[in-house]
């Protein structure tokens, strides 16, 4: 499976007069994002903005709310995400009835979200949406599913992901130790539970075999949604 095959398979998605909603999923550290982003550049390379990114973390709750809750120390978590405001934009890009729609980002050095920083244009007609829990059925996350046209699951060897995601945390300001037990705590955590959702995917992606290539989570990079 190469990435120009999975740029054909997403671009089959969009029919006439159909905006199309791709979701892609896996376990933190996975390669969602830098898959998203790759499509995202392939299908727009050529004219006008034909497809949108459009992350699940802009639905992050702020850090000053998760203090309340009570749950600052599982950021990430499920219950850590406005699950049902997230259905919601999907459900809103699905209709196509707007101009333009804005969504949330999220901002990596700060690790909050920001409302109305991704413009989604009426020209985008595929769009490419990724974050953890697309395909979990509880809660107000059992919506998300019914407004994506397909989801894949990324995969990745489990040594690798586990590096990869503890390289990020550091690069994000924690040190090594408080990187390994993050990881190895609350992102393991979540990690299980996505993967018990890998079931319901359309297709298995196994992102060791993608090229590499820019990913806006490098803090040396332009700020921009992850």
């Amino acid at each position: 499976m190469t990435l120009d095959d999975l740029v054909t398979r997403a671009t089959s998605l969009v029919g006439p007069g159909h905006r199309a909603l791709l979701g892609i999923t896996g376990s933190p550290g996975a390669g969602k994002t830098t898959l998203a982003e790759q499509l995202v550049r392939r299908l727009n390379a050529d004219g006008p903005p034909w497809a949108a990114h459009v992350p699940m973390d802009g639905f992050h709750l702020a850090d000053v709310e998760l203090d309340r809750l009570g749950r600052r120390d599982r950021k990430g978590a499920p219950d850590t995400f406005d699950a049902a405001g997230y259905a919601a934009l999907l459900r809103r890009l699905r209709d196509d009835e707007d101009d333009i729609v804005y969504a949330p980002g999220f901002e990596r050095i700060l690790e909050q979200p920001i409302a109305g920083t991704i413009p989604v244009p009426r020209t985008a007609r595929l769009i490419v949406t990724e974050g953890n829990y697309l395909l979990l059925d509880e809660g107000s996350w059992a919506r998300v599913r019914h407004q994506l046209d397909e989801v894949w699951y990324c995969e990745l060897d489990e040594g690798a992901r586990v590096r990869r995601l503890v390289t990020r945390h550091e690069q994000f300001g924690k040190d090594h130790e408080t990187a390994v037990a993050w990881v190895l705590g609350t992102d393991q955590r979540n990690a299980d539970l996505v993967a018990e959702s890998r079931h319901r995917a359309d297709l298995i992606v196994p992102t060791a075999a993608l090229p590499a290539e820019y990913d806006s989570r490098d803090p040396s990079a332009a700020s921009s949604p992850a």
